[in-house]
């Protein structure tokens, strides 16, 4: 979908597990696109908005037209979702995951104290 819609081929972000914690607890973040899914039972899909260099989250940092493509592409993959032409994880997987590891849930309790 995003070549369809940015002309572009897509890049992978990589992410760490402290990517998951909370900000504020000393710990070093990349992203913080998966934090919400500490927050809630609710399924959660992250669409980083990035740049080649980097910016954080400085004021300006994110162009209009770099927002108006992730939001052309989160409406081009929700139809496809809502189509059942899409996934957004194996299941499969994903149970083996949470029976190792358990729930993604107990990053919540990993906040500076």
């Amino acid at each position: 979908m995003l070549q369809i819609v940015t002309g572009r081929l897509p890049v992978v972000l990589p992410i760490t597990t402290q990517d998951i914690t909370p900000y504020g607890n000393d710990l070093y973040h990349i992203n913080s696109i998966m934090q919400p899914c500490t927050a809630t039972s609710a399924p959660v899909v992250g669409l980083a908005i990035t740049a080649e260099t980097p910016s954080g989250c400085a004021t300006g940092a994110s162009h209009e037209i770099d927002i108006e493509l992730a939001v052309r592409f989160a409406i081009e993959v929700a139809k496809r979702f809502g189509q059942g032409a899409c996934a957004f994880h194996d299941d499969e997987e994903f149970a083996r995951i949470v029976k190792r590891y358990g729930p993604l849930t107990i990053c919540r309790h990993w906040a500076r104290p």
